[in-house]
């Protein structure tokens, strides 16, 4: 029988997950119900399990007296003396109990007792090993459609994807695979209650876990994600080793790694930019595909103005809005788009290339201008006094020309005479 036992409580860790102390326990505990439902009391009961045979032995502790009132906690010296020679009046004698006789209730709550608390244990190891699952993505089996949840068996356990936690459009059909997001996993007396989730934004970033090697590892690092479930996504991402393209990385070959996540999201758009510590660049990496003019952030307040080229203005928005949205969860900032027109109108921004330049108020147009005429008479002045002096010193050199030539002529009359 105890050869049985054993082997009974071998099967029941291995396909339970039920440690064989527990099961031990749980005997026990059923052998005191026993005993106390067949005497009354098991205040004074022991029992000694051996965990490597299971030979168990059930003792009651009885005070030993000369007349017996109670049973179940005294006993007479000549049955004292039948079991130990040494037994005396005030003593305590352990008296050995036959499981064998109790009666079929006594047995029956002690089978109850066993029952229950394996069904405690089942429940406490199933809870531990799907807490232990949070935040993680687990496949499972969609069994049946209840409303508007659907219960989803996760293997050892069934887990509830209500209508918030489903993506608007999608539909699920029974025995269908779909991989879901664990957000919480509650005990509760039935046993755990998992609740899973198909938008939240976890689901994308532990998807490229599994799909990219470098994110697995941590060479490429998940900044931040903004998802809109069932439509986009936009993810910034940053690479820890200076050789690794982040982005490349993510989208893999051809987009083979990119296109897997975005099949098993069922066609969803994912947007993948480089992630920088300058805000004013992230917020212009978070607006891609549209490109964009210039950008003033403010860390401080966590707002920035952004423009954008007039023909640009609805691809930065988006449809309905949903680019600036995106952009504004993934960055964290309040994003005012502009176009340049607009811009400029307002005064928020412009080109100092352009005509539309703001122009300089009349002070100082006159004060620019008087320079300006001031500048010019210094400059006639100083062309007029240069003129002078080179005229003068022109004259000069004629008469000193003319006082040599007409030297030369007289000398040479002089000669001729």
């Amino acid at each position: 029988m105890n050869r049985e036992l054993m082997e009974a409580l071998d099967i029941l860790e291995k396909e339970k997950n039920i440690s064989k102390d527990t099961l031990l326990e749980a005997i026990e505990q059923s052998l005191i119900q026993a005993c106390k439902n067949h005497f009354g009391k098991a205040d004074n009961v022991h029992v000694t399990i051996d965990p490597e045979t299971c030979d168990f032995s059930v003792y009651a502790d009885r005070n030993v007296v000369e007349y017996v009132e109670d049973p179940a906690l005294e006993i007479s010296l000549a049955d004292a003396l039948k079991i130990t020679s040494r037994a005396e009046i005030g003593g305590i004698v352990q008296v050995p109990i036959q499981s064998k006789e109790f009666g079929r209730i006594a047995t029956q709550n002690a089978k109850n007792v066993i029952l229950q608390k394996i069904r405690e244990e089942e429940r406490k190891v199933l809870f531990d090993e799907y807490y232990g699952k949070e935040k993680e993505v687990i496949t499972g089996i969609v069994q049946r459609v209840m409303g508007k949840n659907v219960s989803i068996n996760l293997g050892k356990a069934d887990a509830v994807l209500s209508e918030n936690e489903q993506v608007k459009g999608e539909t699920f059909k029974p025995t269908e695979r779909i991989k879901v997001y664990i957000l919480e996993v509650k005990d509760t007396p039935k046993g755990p209650r998992i609740l899973v989730s198909r938008t939240h934004p976890g689901l994308v970033k532990r998807l490229f876990e599994s799909e990219v090697a470098e994110v697995k590892d941590g060479t490429v690092e998940i900044k931040s994600i903004a998802r809109e479930a069932g439509s986009r996504t936009k993810i910034a991402v940053w690479s820890n080793d200076p050789d690794v393209d982040a982005v490349g990385a993510c989208v893999g070959m051809n987009g083979a790694r990119v296109n897997a996540v975005v099949e098993e999201l069922r066609g969803e758009k994912i947007d993948i930019i480089n992630w920088d510590e300058n805000p004013a660049i992230l917020i212009e990496n978070a607006l891609s595909p549209a490109k964009v003019i210039a950008v003033m952030a403010d860390p401080d307040e966590k707002t920035a103005l952004v423009v954008v080229p007039d023909y640009q203005l609805s691809l930065a928005i988006g449809k309905e809005g949903q680019n600036a949205r995106l952009a504004a969860r993934l960055t964290g900032f309040k994003i005012d788009i502009k176009s340049e027109t607009q811009a400029k109108e307002s005064g928020d921004f412009y080109d100092y290339d352009d005509d539309e330049a703001p122009e300089a108020s009349a002070e100082d147009s006159e004060e620019t201008l008087t320079e300006d005429v001031q500048e010019e008479n210094l400059t006639e002045d100083a062309e007029t006094e240069e003129t002078e002096e080179t005229a003068e010193e022109t004259f000069a050199e004629a008469e000193e020309t003319e006082e040599s030539e007409d030297t030369e002529e007289a000398e040479a009359d002089e000669d001729e005479e």
